[in-house]
């Protein structure tokens, strides 16, 4: 998938265009032989694998006999489809599910993490980050990319800092605190950020405690969830991310999601409330980290 597209807009164009050819009452073979075109050029459109041209959407859209009102927001949507992001410079250096994430992120109203292996992203010190990425199997890299890595995580961290920044919500195991990545030194610094960090009023962070019957179930995952747009326009189901040793995987599947939101509830139902939490990492600095 190109990382230069808008994905959550691409996608939620393809599902409007498969929803309009329904309601048409064509089939994609139908639509193909009527506009000169292949089978695959429509099923290509219809699974967002391809752009749609601005020509081509014009063909559709008067096929299916679409408003003018509805042409107009799905040729804006389309125009977004376009857009470019600052990932793209990173594209030589990143896996391409990993630039696809990141650009699924950007456009994410709503960030939900299950944290239990190490401190979200979102919330990593360089120095923290730079220690998680050269241990992990799938991203030991040269020295060069390792910093791009890091760059491409504090980018990432802008989000929480424009005027109408990503909700983040976090339930990290204590063990995540624990769980040394780099000298006492780094780890100290993060835990320190991590209490300023989730004082941001766009940020709630939840500790899960040791001592606390552990929910079983899904590993460390995130949860992305999407605004819905106004008139006619579609809304796109929430995206699951899950960081595997064989690498990360998206997932856009509606039953995937809701099983993992309900995971990530049960894990928010017995975790301590924000400040508990803060209190709980000021007394892990001052035992293990200082």
């Amino acid at each position: 998938m190109a990382v230069t597209d808008s994905v959550v807009r691409r996608r939620r164009l393809a599902s409007e265009l498969r929803r309009l050819r329904s309601h048409a009452g064509l089939t994609a073979d139908e639509v193909a032989e009527k506009l000169g075109w292949s089978a695959s050029k429509v099923s290509r459109i219809e699974t967002h694998r391809i752009q749609v041209k601005p020509a081509d959407l014009n063909q559709l859209l008067d096929l299916y006999q679409v408003s003018v009102v509805h042409r107009e927001q799905l040729a804006t949507l389309a125009q977004w489809t376009r857009r470019k992001g600052w990932w793209e410079a990173y594209a030589d250096s990143l896996p391409e599910e990993i630039t696809t994430f990141i650009a699924l992120e950007d456009e994410a109203v709503a960030v939900m993490e299950r944290a239990m292996d190490a401190i979200p992203g979102l919330l990593q010190t360089p120095d923290y980050a730079r220690a998680v990425l050269q241990v992990l199997p799938t991203t030991v890299v040269p020295p060069r990319q390792l910093e791009r890595a890091v760059e491409v995580r504090m980018r990432r961290q802008e989000r929480l800092a424009v005027s109408e920044p990503v909700r983040l919500t976090v339930t990290a195991d204590e063990a995540v605190l624990l769980r040394r990545f780099g000298t006492p030194d780094v780890m100290r610094a993060q835990l320190e950020h991590l209490i300023q960090a989730s004082r941001q009023p766009s940020v709630t962070l939840r500790v899960l405690p040791l001592a606390t019957a552990h929910p079983v179930g899904f590993g460390h995952f995130q949860i992305l969830e999407f605004e819905a747009f106004a008139g006619d326009l579609p809304t796109i189901s929430d995206v699951v991310s899950v960081e595997q040793l064989s690498g990360m995987h998206v997932y856009d599947d509606e039953t995937v999601a809701y099983q993992h939101r309900l995971s990530f509830n049960q894990a928010m139902a017995v975790s301590l409330e924000p400040e508990p939490s803060r209190e709980l990492i000021a007394r892990i600095i001052r035992d293990h980290w200082s």
